[in-house]
This record gives C-alpha cells, sequence and structure tokens, in this order.
C-alpha cells in the first residue's frame, strides 16, 4: 500500500451494523450505524435508489428535448430530460431511449454514453447514467399521459438563463445539460 493509500485508510468511516427500514421496486432505506476516524459514532439514513438512464437529445437546430412537468415534492413546475429507472437486466441505453419514446413521443438517433454521476453521495446511492442522442424522429403521442403536461424543443442557448429563473433544477438534467453545453463550448 502506498502512502497514498495508507493515508486515505486513514479516513475511512467504519460501518458496524445497517438495519433496512423500508425496501421497496424503488428504493431501499436503512440506517446505518458508522464510526469515524476519531472514534465519533453515530447513526445515518441510507438510501439506496435503482440506476436511473436520461438522455439529452439535441436536434440540428442545436435544440433540446424536454418535459415541462409539475414536481409535488418540492411544488414546482420544471423542464426535465427525458428518462426513468433501469429495469433489471436492461441495456442503460436501452432504457434511456425505451424513456424519451413512451414519455415524449420521439425516437432518439444514435443514443450514446455521456456521463454517469452520483446526486447525493452523502447520504444516497443512486447512479444516474446520462446519454446523449443527436436527433429524434416523432413516433406519435407519448404513451405516458402522466408524466409531463408539455414536451417541446427548448433552444440549448437558453439553458443557463432556465437554470438563473429556477425552470430547470433536477441534477440529471443539470447535469447532463451543463455537459453537453461545455462540450460545445455554447452558453
Amino acid at each position: 500500500m502506498t502512502a497514498e493509500q495508507n493515508k486515505a485508510e486513514l479516513t475511512r468511516w467504519t460501518i458496524h451494523d445497517e438495519r433496512v427500514v423500508d425496501d421497496t421496486r424503488r428504493l431501499r432505506l436503512s440506517i446505518a450505524s458508522v464510526e469515524l476516524p476519531d472514534g465519533t459514532q453515530f447513526e445515518q439514513y441510507v438510501l439506496r435508489i435503482p440506476q436511473a438512464a436520461m438522455v439529452v437529445v439535441i436536434d440540428d437546430q442545436d435544440r433540446v428535448l424536454m418535459m415541462w412537468r409539475h414536481r409535488f415534492i418540492i411544488d414546482s413546475w420544471v423542464w426535465e430530460l427525458p428518462g426513468g429507472y433501469v429495469d433489471p437486466g436492461e441495456d442503460p441505453a436501452a432504457t434511456a431511449a425505451r424513456e424519451v419514446e413512451e414519455e415524449t413521443g420521439w425516437r432518439p438517433r444514435n443514443v450514446r454514453e455521456l456521463v454517469s454521476f452520483q446526486p447525493m453521495v452523502g447520504s444516497a446511492d443512486a447512479e444516474n447514467l446520462l446519454f446523449v442522442a443527436n436527433g429524434a424522429d416523432y413516433i406519435g403521442e407519448p404513451e405516458d399521459v402522466n408524466e409531463a403536461e408539455r414536451i417541446a424543443w427548448i433552444p440549448l442557448a437558453s439553458v443557463p438563463e432556465r437554470i438563473a429563473r429556477g425552470e430547470i433544477v433536477g441534477a440529471a438534467s443539470l447535469v447532463g445539460l451543463l455537459q453537453v453545453i461545455a462540450s460545445r463550448g455554447t452558453g
């Protein structure tokens, strides 16, 4: 073990126990008994959520496909990227493409990996897999009528302003859109 690795091990938390509070198809909530390197012990809630996959679909006019929806937990209307949970055994890219079709009525083309991230590493394991697609073909009305009030192609250049106004607040949408903007030098 290198000195750097040894130093890192000195700051590793010790998990003494983890007991399940609730376990459903969409989350597992537990309480972990942990100990810090200095000996401090406490309990911490831990949330484990299945992988989710979202897509930043960009058209040839530099617009992004988004959904305007109400999020009751924060009681706000927001723009979000289409996406959903990865089913067991399902390829995440296939999940992402399927979710775009079901939620928007558009079939994305050339879906490829963009970035993976964890939005709340201090208390949750909730991996988000983001993909990007260049273009989409309209296949009809969305199958899932409960997902969005409206579907729209939003100019990518308007994203920073929409973020500033609080219209785009979800971690996955923020990360995906800002990653695309950074890679293009737009904004």
